[in-house]
């Protein structure tokens, strides 16, 4: 390596010691005189390897310093530091085994220690594999806090139980040391180590503990205390791990709370401790690690008797009594407890019922829903946290917006995300006109336009994937299409003035589109000028028929012409609300506004109307030849050479003569306090040559916004000054969705590569969540051909989730089949489907136009609302509807459970004998496909069609003729309705056996009433025995027992005779 420069050496020291007193990563290098360049570069090299790690109470081995002078003697010596350390003062450490790469690691962000466990590399998205960064063998060090009192009764079971933890984790026990209180383990990689909640309570940590510091306790004769008092003498500091503090409450004022409601719960253990004769008030409860020097007070003030912290409970609290009434005449996020004037009366825990949540009104996001008091317990629980409910719905017990104070855990908030700001007016209420101009109506259109289909074969259903049709020639009629119902919409009373503004930029952005992606008709007529009004301009812009034909080379200058209309009228309002703010003196100024619009004709008569006809004249060719801006150019120059002072000519007409010349930013001057439309214009009309074509405008405002000499394109909303408070903006944050379409028609790649930020709701409208109608623009630009893309799907589910809030499930689905297919997700649009239907089956299945238009218009297999159907219904209970749902979604094995368990003995008791019969019969043809058949449905069957055999004359009957075979039918099905009861026996409540005992009851009563005419005695006597072992209860026997006697009596007799 050569000779180190040693003062340069002992500069670099210094200046990582004042690093690491200031926490700050960087290393300052003191290279003094002696400093050599090359030392500086090398220096510049380390300090941008080096790990970070800021936090104070964090430590690593080696140390910052150590690394970087290893690594300047050594160079490579970072990437191989043997058994780094990383620890955390009072919690542990932790030793990578081996050699680590410790270069360029933000230790801050991969190894957390926390209170008994340790965490490297939380967030998994980052985490290498096992052997890479961190994520590799080491030993972990934790320090336990155990209380004194225990530490050596319970020194064997506390180990037997981290050695027990340590397994359950993965990883290796080493050893336990009771005096450091510090638990040794080795791990192969890691994730999260350490004691759980339960764990800590077994090994006797000090959990609650921790919170309640007792003081050196003297004899007062007074018989109360002085809160104050009480609070100066507890150190908030020992209370900072405490459970209240985690909760985010106040520890101190939690322990006074304590002591106020339970006063004899105290009183009992002080009575404790005084028989055991143990309590002294020379020693404090806690182990020798928490003692503390006592707070020294006045010596007039009182000093309060405490009595020793309680066990800790293992069975919970009584909850304490709380008003349930209006949450409007109490303060937010607090639990009314009992008053301080009964703090020595024990108190009294009142049952009342849960808490209804009532959604009656509906509010924006900004708002919060209702407020609601629970049991802590709800909040305590680790499973809780956040949770989304349908439509937006938030569930969270964290603070609401624009609330800055600390509030009570037990505070639940439920909010609700207003994706349906779009359909609300100036005074937040939804209008069903908006509702039908936001998405009914477009939609609609959308739907009349040509698609193409691909089918999309899942299991053994078929699905049809759209793509929207639609060519050049045919843009100008969808566009006007889209403006209508936007000026529709416009005419909607009660909007608010910033959605207006949002729906005048669509408009101009569909206007744009036309312009700069339509095609136009060979024999469409191509006199257009620009001086034309707005009216003829569409004429001639609409005609079909004309005997002239457009010049192909003349088509870039007839699109630069429709370009350099619309930005005319884009800034035209802008304009007009400047020059309103003019006085009257102030002509050169007006004039100066009314080019920034191209109003050349409005500004050549107000010139000539104040009688200055020369600058009428420049003004008339302002655009025009570039001889004339060169000739200007030339003459403000030549004033300039020869010294004309220009404090006789007035600063306006100065920057007019340089627009005129095509100097814009001489014009515009430093500041350029105009908007990024004008501006381009500005470099359009003036400076560009007139036969510039739109791509090389674009390209020339670009190369200016990069090198910072053009306004950014900001958006709307922040270019009209409507949110400037709720939005922030950055450079190159997002821009203007008109400014990306001027970007992609310069564009001659397909692969466009901003088209997630251009089709972002931020580049066109404050509202975060409205997709309505840039969806629509993304599927007309892409089916024209501009690009091609099938990752946006943020902006699909974006208007799914809209549609959705507003029950609009069908076209939910619509939007969901024009998502693009991908060969890697071929099965993508088939299950947001499902979710769908499965998610809002109460929504679409309320309403039959919905439902007809999925199966119909959609073409989504009926199977798949059928399932939905089925599952919604068995959610609540309804267990026949569920049923015929399963029938028709072909889940048989599902539909024979529900039939068995739920609705066969409902219909058999209240006679419905037939709905028996075709329920069973439906499901018949797919037997084979159903487990225990013969013993489920097919029971029902066989009971029916014996019962109808028996019940028929023997003229008639055809199988069972002699009461022998009649016998023989019967013991077969009692068999199987006995299997049938062992099958099904876990499920079978008691209604379905009383109807099995109704149904062997029936077949027993009609084998019996069969006279048996030819038949012998024995076959008779046989037909009992069959009876008897049929699963009738022992009652119903009787009678059949009397009519056997009497039977077998008459066989004796005939056998005697």
């Amino acid at each position: 390596m050569g000779v180190v420069d040693l003062d340069a050496l002992d500069s670099f020291r210094q200046s990582l010691v004042a690093q690491s007193q200031f926490k700050k990563r960087k290393v300052i290098l003191d290279h003094g005189d002696n400093g050599s360049s090359a030392f500086s570069v090398l220096s510049c090299e380390i300090e941008t390897s080096l790990p970070a790690l800021r936090a104070s109470d964090y430590f690593m081995e080696p140390c910052l310093n150590e690394l970087a002078v290893r690594e300047l003697i050594d160079p490579g010596y970072c990437s191989r530091v043997q058994n780094f350390t990383v620890g955390r003062y009072g919690y542990g450490t932790v030793r990578f085994l081996g050699k680590t790469d410790v270069r360029w690691l933000d230790l801050d962000q991969i190894i957390k220690f926390r209170r008994h466990e340790i965490v490297v590399y939380e967030d998994e998205a980052v985490k290498p594999v096992v052997g890479k960064g961190l994520n590799k063998a080491a030993e972990v060090t934790l320090v336990l806090q155990i209380s004194s009192s225990k530490k050596f009764s319970r020194e064997g079971q506390v180990m037997e139980k981290l050695r027990l933890s340590a397994e359950r984790q993965g990883a290796e026990f080493i050893s336990f040391d009771p005096n450091q209180r510090e638990w040794k383990f080795s791990v192969h990689h890691f994730s999260r180590f350490g004691l759980s909640d339960d764990e800590e309570e077994d090994v006797a940590m000090d959990d609650v503990l921790d919170a309640e510091v007792q003081e050196p306790v003297t004899t007062n004769d007074s018989d109360g205390s002085d809160l104050d008092e009480e609070r100066a003498l507890v150190d908030p500091r020992l209370l900072s791990h405490s459970l209240p503090s985690h909760l985010g409450l106040d520890p101190v004022r939690m322990k006074e709370m304590r002591m106020m409601m339970f006063p004899a719960e105290e009183e009992e253990e002080e009575e404790e401790e005084e028989l055991d004769g143990r309590f002294s008030h020379h020693r404090l409860p806690f182990g020798k690690e928490h003692m503390r020097s006592p707070i020294q007070h006045n010596a007039s003030s009182k000093t309060v008797q405490r009595s020793s912290p309680p066990a800790i409970r293992k069975t919970p609290l009584a909850l304490l009594e709380y008003n349930p009434g209006s949450f409007a005449s109490s303060p937010n996020g607090s639990i009314l407890l009992t008053q301080q004037k009964n703090k020595g009366l024990p108190l009294t825990i009142t049952k009342v019922q849960g808490f209804k949540l009532e959604l009656k009104e509906i509010t924006p996001v900004t708002r919060n829903y209702s407020r609601n008091v629970v049991d802590a317990a709800l909040f305590m629980g680790r499973s809780f946290g956040i949770a989304w409910g349908p439509n937006g719905l938030l569930l969270h017990c964290g603070s609401t917006n624009n609330v800055q104070k600390l509030e009570l855990s037990s505070t639940i908030n439920l909010e609700k995300v207003a994706i349906d700001n779009v359909v609300r007016d100036e005074n937040n209420k939804v209008r069903d006109e908006l509702i039908d101009l936001c998405f009914d109506s477009p939609l609609n259109f959308h739907k009349e336009i040509d698609h193409e289909t691909k089918e999309v074969v899942v299991d053994s259903y078929k699905i049809k994937v759209q793509k929207l049709v639609c060519d050049r020639l045919t843009l100008s009629r969808v566009c006007r299409s889209y403006i209508g119902i936007i000026e529709k919409q416009l005419e909607v009373p009660g909007l608010s003035s910033s959605a207006r503004v949002v729906l005048m930029h669509q408009v101009l952005v569909w206007e744009l589109i036309k312009v700069l992606f339509s095609t136009r008709e060979m024999s469409e007529q191509s006199n257009f000028s620009v001086g034309n009004n707005h009216e003829e301009y569409m004429m001639n812009n609409n005609s079909k028929e004309s005997s002239l034909d457009v010049d192909v080379e003349a088509l870039p200058l007839i699109r630069r012409a429709e370009f350099s209309y619309w930005l005319q009228e884009s800034v035209c309002h802008r304009v007009q609300d400047e020059i309103s703010s003019l006085n009257d003196s102030s002509d050169l100024q007006h004039l100066f506004l009314l080019l920034t619009g191209r109003q050349l004709d409005a500004a050549v008569q107000l010139s000539a109307s104040r009688g200055d006809v020369r600058l009428a004249c420049l003004l008339s060719q302002a655009g025009g030849s570039t001889v004339n801006r060169t000739d200007i150019d030339r003459q403000l120059n030549l004033w300039r050479t020869n010294g004309l002072d220009f404090n006789f000519i007035e600063e306006d007409r100065i920057r007019l003569f340089e627009l005129l010349a095509g100097n814009i930013h001489g014009a515009l001057g430093e500041d350029m306090n105009i908007d990024w439309k004008r501006f381009l214009g500005l470099l359009m009309w003036y400076q560009l040559p007139p036969d510039s074509d739109l791509t090389s405008i674009f390209q020339s405002y670009q190369r200016l916004l990069e090198d910072g000499r053009a306004p950014y394109p900001v958006p709307v909303y922040i270019d009209e000054g409507l949110v400037e408070d709720g939005v922030s903006w950055s450079p190159g944050n997002r821009f203007d969705l008109a400014y990306y379409l001027m970007l992609l028609h310069g564009s001659e790649e397909k692969e466009f590569s901003i088209l997630k930020t251009m089709f972002s709701a931020f580049a066109s409208t404050h509202d975060p969540l409205d997709h309505h109608m840039i969806w629509h623009q993304r599927a007309v630009l892409e089916a024209v051909g501009t690009f091609s893309s099938d990752d946006l799907h943020v902006l699909d589910m974006g208007l799914v989730s809209q549609l959705l809030c507003l029950g609009h499930c069908h076209w939910a689905i619509y939007v969901v089949l024009h998502m693009p297919y991908r060969d890697d997700y071929p099965y993508l649009q088939a299950r947001v489907i499902r979710e769908i239907l499965f998610q809002y089956c109460e929504t679409w299945s309320a309403q039959e136009n919905q439902r007809q238009f999925i199966e119909e218009e959609l073409g989504i297999p009926s199977a798949w609302l059928h399932e939905a159907l089925a599952i919604y219904h068995a959610y609540y209970r309804d267990s026949f509807k569920a049923l015929e749902h399963y029938i028709g979604c072909a889940f048989w094995q599902k539909a024979h459970s529900t039939f068995i368990s739920s609705v066969a003995h409902s219909l058999f008791l209240s006679g419905k004998h037939s709905e028996i019969w075709r329920l069973a019969t439906s499901m018949e043809d797919h037997k084979s496909e159903i487990e225990n058949w013969g013993l489920g449905a097919g029971i029902y069957i066989s009971f029916y069609t014996l019962r109808s055999s028996l019940e028929e004359d023997d003229d008639t009957m055809t199988e069972l003729v002699s009461l022998e075979n009649k016998n023989d039918a019967c013991r077969d099905f009692f068999s199987r309705l006995k299997g049938s009861l062992a099958v099904w026996e876990s499920c079978l409540p008691i209604d379905a056996r009383m109807v099995y005992a109704k149904m062997a009851e029936d077949i027993s009563d009609l084998l019996v009433a069969d006279s048996g005419e030819g038949s012998t005695t024995e076959v008779k006597l046989s037909c009992f025995d069959t009876i008897f072992e049929s699963p009738i209860p022992e009652d119903l026997l009787s009678c059949h027992l009397q009519s056997a006697v009497s039977h077998f009596t008459l066989h004796l007799m005939e056998s005697a005779s």
